[in-house]
């Protein structure tokens, strides 16, 4: 039995299919079902229940998927014991990060790793949510920094201590921009620049309430400072998180009702990373774990 077989095995158990399994290993979908069916002959058992759709563990997958995950741990954990001991940790990390206050404690965790293995070397690819997961899912980033929730089913994560304040970035000057906080009666009428995405299904929608209907979508970017370019020409109101930024003739003013958002560092459950890469994941676990308790 090869760890390669078993690192097949729960990618197969992980994507529920073959065929998005084989694109995640960069194998054949023909190479992984010779493999998997050799693993079942080795064992005796049958591994899996095929349908047109999707598969299910049977009960005997269910045993091997834990036995799985202990041994490819425990082989992972070996190689990175030695790689450290030597200080020989080398290679490169990639890491999606959206914009955010939290996204300074990355790169302080960074920093501190990068003391410590300085021969590792990191790739930061910025985007929201729905691009970090995508490019997750597609084998393209090791760890992302993304808004909650978080699919659990899919992910391993580590909450970062502080929440991210929503509020309106307005016009230097206009009337919106003289209050102390924007309830959402404040916006009625009014045009508004967001994030991309759902707009009815977003935090925004479901804090305007009522309201929702009687703003204007103006324009949506992915991005903040996209958002704070299109606010500047009056194309409308900004709706936004703080990010302790200084857009030049906006003002940032929070919402009321109090409206924030956790944030956390995930990785994909039963992935089987580079040395450099899980020891990056251990680290960062300890650090956040270690200022959340300094909180308390």
């Amino acid at each position: 039995m090869e760890l390669r077989v078993l690192n097949y095995f729960l990618a197969i158990a992980r994507e529920e299919n073959f065929t998005k399994a084989a694109q995640q290993l960069h194998v054949t979908q023909p190479t992984l079902s010779r493999q998997i069916a050799d693993l079942e002959r080795e064992l005796g058992v049958k591994l899996f229940i095929r349908s047109n759709h999707n598969i299910i563990l049977t009960e005997n997958g269910m045993v091997l998927k834990r036995r799985a995950q202990e041994i490819l741990s425990l082989a992972d954990k070996t190689v990175r014991d030695f790689l450290q001991k030597d200080e020989a940790l080398s290679g490169t990390i990639s890491i999606g990060s959206g914009e955010f206050r939290s996204t300074e404690y990355l790169a302080k965790i960074i920093a501190e790793f990068r003391n410590k293995y300085p021969n590792v070397q990191y790739e930061i690819y910025s985007g929201n949510a729905n691009n970090i997961r995508d490019y997750i899912e597609r084998g393209l980033l090791d760890v992302g920094l993304m808004s909650e929730p978080i699919d659990m089913r899919k992910y391993n994560f580590v909450n970062m201590p502080i929440k991210e304040q929503w509020g309106v970035f307005a016009p230097c000057g206009s009337p919106l921009s003289e209050k102390e906080s924007i309830s959402p009666e404040d916006l009625k009428g009014m045009s508004i620049v967001t994030a991309t995405g759902d707009f009815n299904q977003s935090r925004i929608g479901k804090w305007l309430g009522e309201y929702r209907e009687q703003v204007q979508i103006a324009a949506t970017a992915n991005l903040p400072y996209n958002e704070a370019v299109l606010a500047k020409e009056n194309i409308g109101v900004m709706l936004s998180i703080n990010l302790n930024c200084v857009y030049e003739n906006l003002r940032f003013i929070p919402l009321r009702p109090v409206l924030e958002v956790s944030t956390a560092l995930a990785w994909k459950k039963e992935q089987i990373f580079a040395a450099a890469t899980s020891a990056f994941i251990d680290y960062a676990i300890q650090y956040i774990k270690g200022i959340s308790n300094n909180y308390i």
